[in-house]
């Protein structure tokens, strides 16, 4: 039995319009923790991002290896397709990594790139 895929999100994939313009539905979540990894500010330079989120400064997490550091978020069930679609949501300085939950489970998450 093949895995479903999970994304962990910390900031914009766990908005409503963001989930319904990115996956064309809501997806169904839960809280967990990524583990390993600091949040901080990010400047977005991509004029469209900026436009469609209405602002430049968005959360971003970076690899810590720390077990103490910890990112509150949601983790979500996604298809191969779907995440596709957020790896074309995504604006550049962020990309796609394997990271570990709190819960236990591995999950894909955007870090710093």
């Amino acid at each position: 039995m093949r895995k479903v895929p999970l994304l962990f999100s910390y900031g914009t994939l766990r908005q409503e319009a963001v989930q319904l313009a990115t996956f064309g539905r809501l997806l169904h979540g839960e809280p967990d923790e990524l583990v390993g990894f600091e949040q901080s500010l990010f400047e977005v330079t991509d004029p469209g991002f900026v436009s469609a989120s209405g602002k430049a400064h968005h959360a971003i997490v970076t690899f810590t290896g720390r077990s103490d550091s910890r990112v509150p978020g949601t983790v979500f069930e996604v298809t191969d397709a779907e995440l596709s679609g957020a790896d074309a949501y995504e604006p550049a300085g962020y990309t796609r990594v394997r990271a570990k939950l709190a819960s236990g489970r591995d999950a894909w998450v955007y870090a710093r790139a």
